[in-house]
């Protein structure tokens, strides 16, 4: 059962390019369609979360995480009732525009950007629904419904703050599903690096176990009842990781249904503040959380190796490409021409470096600046 909050489906949906309605699917499974099927969508599998995608092909990778995202945010749109299908939309779409590299690619192209306009991947993943996708005969883009890019736009996480869309400002808060995927996203990534971490043993058990977390008590005392505690340690840990997740979904759900009375999406969206929220005691737990892995895991010699060699790959690749723009592929280069004026020819470099996969930059730049590497049918496409 849907709640008064949850977002109501207009037969073709609020899109910016009339559509006649489909006769099976809601608006936002359409929308849920055409991310499934986007371009970019295909691209996260080979697009770094923490680890480079070649160093192993069991960490996760933006796409794992964006379906795990999306897993999670169903769970509680559910119990919240909330509109499930848009809920899933945005989940599936948060991470398009996010660069090779994960948060240093981001932060690398933003600093290359930075007088023309900066680069933020949730505006990115707005700029790819909107444009840059070429699936359709009538128009660029996706065509996807206002709530949809609206979650796009205005998906806000420790790491996230996007620069401010105009056509999403006439309201304080976005739409229930979107504050639902915000939180979905939070809860993945530090749950879901914390257990990588343990696998790529950046991190030990014992380190882990020294962290003064409340929740502690709770997972040390379930792992005993299960047998866990003396056990096979990776199964431990993944058990570990699970009773986590558990543990802050069901007080993300428990604590936002004090916040739920019979508000329309309307009303939602016109309070100061989000309704979907965890407790203080558990947000705090949260927060110690991810400080943790920043200083044990993301700031790590490994994981700064990795991702300072991506910096600097996409640094070479984007002064190369502006002094010399034939370089470029075709299709790229037949924009590059196009563009009016330098401002635009710089976005149409970032958004070609940006949409590289990690596998498909380190191989364009060894294309590049290999002298042995052949090239004869490298950027004919």
């Amino acid at each position: 059962m849907t709640g008064p909050w949850a977002a109501k489906c207009t037969p073709a949906g609020r899109r910016r390019h009339p559509e006649n309605e489909d006769p099976y699917r809601t608006c936002f499974q359409r929308d849920r369609d055409r991310i499934l099927y986007s371009t970019a969508f295909k691209r996260l599998q080979y697009k770094t979360q923490v680890y480079v995608v070649h160093e192993a092909d069991f960490y996760r990778t933006r796409l794992t995480h964006t379906l795990e995202v999306a897993q999670h945010a169903r769970t509680v749109a559910r119990a919240l009732g909330a509109n499930e299908d848009l809920t899933e939309a945005i989940a599936l779409a948060h991470d398009l525009g996010h660069a090779p590299f994960g948060h240093a690619g981001e932060e690398t192209l933003n600093k290359l950007m930075a007088e023309f306009g900066g680069f933020e991947h949730n505006i990115q993943s707005l700029r790819i629904v909107d444009s840059l996708e070429k699936r359709y005969p009538n128009f660029d883009g996706l065509n996807l419904t206002f709530e949809t890019r609206e979650g796009i736009a205005r998906h806000t996480t420790c790491y996230d703050h996007p620069q401010a869309v105009q056509e999403f400002l006439a309201t304080p808060q976005p739409g229930i599903e979107a504050q639902i995927v915000n939180f979905a996203d939070q809860i993945a990534f530090v749950t879901h690096d914390l257990e990588d971490a343990l696998v790529a043993n950046l991190l030990s058990e014992e380190k882990l176990w020294e962290l003064p977390l409340a929740l502690w008590d709770e997972v040390r005392s379930r792992l005993k009842r299960d047998g866990l505690w003396q056990g096979d340690p990776r199964l431990r840990r993944r058990q570990l990781v699970r009773h986590l997740i558990e543990l802050f979904n069901v007080n993300l759900i428990t604590e936002s249904r004090k916040n739920l009375t019979d508000q329309t999406p309307e009303e939602i969206r016109s309070l100061p503040g989000p309704v979907i929220r965890l407790s203080p005691d558990y947000q705090h737990e949260l927060t110690r959380l991810r400080s943790f892995l920043h200083e044990e895991v993301y700031h790590h010699p490994s994981v700064l190796v990795m991702v300072n060699k991506g910096s600097r790959l996409l640094r070479e690749m984007f002064q190369l490409f502006l002094s010399e723009p034939r370089l470029l592929p075709l299709q790229t280069q037949a924009r590059w021409k196009n563009a009016k004026n330098e401002l635009e020819q710089r976005r149409v470099l970032c958004d070609y470096l940006s949409g590289m996969t990690d596998k498909y930059a380190m191989e364009t730049y060894q294309r590049l600046l290999d002298p042995y590497e052949k090239v004869l049918t490298a950027f004919g496409r």
